[in-house]
């Protein structure tokens, strides 16, 4: 390997004009100086296109393509094949790196060598009141983070920043890159740096400013709604980690429950269903008894997918299930 590696940062734009002067500058102000950006202009309508040409007249480490599909999939891989780097990044049209990003990446991911993926803390940002799921979900992103455990979660939310992570281009490509025409591309390429085996490695302080706003794409496209995130969980927990050979159980009885309820019945998959809710134990829905979590007490070597989504709840659910020597990624898996 090149002893200084080229660090090649993929981002997708589209209609990025508000943000994009700020973005591009966040990356030409880059401490690590041996980088490419490869901006993919994704049928914008403002004026995106003009401003990434301008930068790009200016810096010849910036390279302009237009999406020669449609949709951000599309984008990054056209990014990504006419990247040269050996290090391959990503990043948003409406976000901002903090000046040591590339260089603090770089070095950790160096240092640990192929077969890892390198990530760090995120900040998000706002013009507005920042809602308090966000808030949320930044502590806990960063949480997970600080001790290299993102893959223990990973069926709960997506555990690893979409804009903040690097690769070496050989791991990108044995986990498929970009070619899935999966939505939501980031959770299922994390899903494939899980399945190829890919260890979290960080860098603990935050290095990426992720903007929220009304028209964020997560907000607006449908490819990034709710039931999309939910499936994506059940398809990767089929594959990867359900034991045929070990008895498989259902916590929680709410809407996602209903639905995994369902969808194991269609599959044939068979399952015990159980609930901490009083009002609910006893019941039978869809043909199947509703039974109380205490069983869990004479069940040898469970998983246990929870679909419960109260945060109290779950703390509750967590320390009962250590308390049976129970462990988080192998006996259980948060689903919501």
């Amino acid at each position: 390997m090149n002893s200084n590696p080229l660090v090649s940062i993929l981002m997708p734009v589209r209609n990025a004009t508000k943000y994009l002067d700020e973005c591009l500058q966040s990356i030409i102000n880059q401490t690590e100086k041996h980088w490419e950006l490869l901006a993919v202009d994704d049928r914008s309508s403002d004026n995106s296109f003009a401003i990434l040409k301008k930068y790009a007249s200016n810096d010849s480490r910036i390279k302009v393509f237009k999406n020669n599909g449609k949709g951000i999939i599309h984008a990054l891989r056209l990014a990504f094949e006419n990247s040269s780097g050996e290090l391959i990044t990503r990043m948003d049209a409406d976000d901002i790196m903090y000046p040591r990003k590339i260089m603090l990446l770089k070095n950790q991911l160096l240092r640990k060598g192929n077969g890892h993926v390198c990530t760090a803390f995120v900040e998000y940002i706002s013009e507005t009141l920042l809602g308090d799921g966000y808030r949320k979900y930044q502590n806990w992103l960063n949480e997970l983070t600080s001790k290299n455990e993102n893959f223990h979660d990973i069926y709960k939310e997506c555990v690893i920043p979409s804009p903040c992570w690097m690769v070496f281009r050989d791991d990108l490509i044995r986990c498929e890159s970009f070619e899935p025409d999966i939505y939501p591309e980031d959770y299922d390429l994390v899903f494939r740096f899980y399945k190829n085996d890919l260890k979290v490695t960080s860098v603990n302080e935050p290095l990426h400013q992720w903007r929220d706003y009304a028209e964020r794409s997560s907000r607006t496209d449908p490819n990034y709604a709710d039931q999309s995130f939910f499936d994506l969980k059940i398809k990767y927990f089929l594959e990867l980690d359900h034991d045929k050979n070990r008895e498989l159980i259902l916590w929680g009885a709410g809407k996602k429950g209903k639905y995994l309820a369902k969808y194991f019945q269609l599959k044939n998959i068979s399952f015990r269903w159980i609930s901490n809710n009083n009002r609910k134990t006893g019941l039978s829905i869809f043909g199947i008894l509703l039974e109380d979590f205490d069983i869990l007490k004479s069940i040898s070597n469970p998983q246990i997918i929870i679909t419960v989504a109260a945060p109290d709840d779950q703390k509750e659910i967590d320390v009962f299930l250590k308390k049976l020597n129970l462990k988080k990624g192998d006996h259980f898996y948060f689903f919501c």
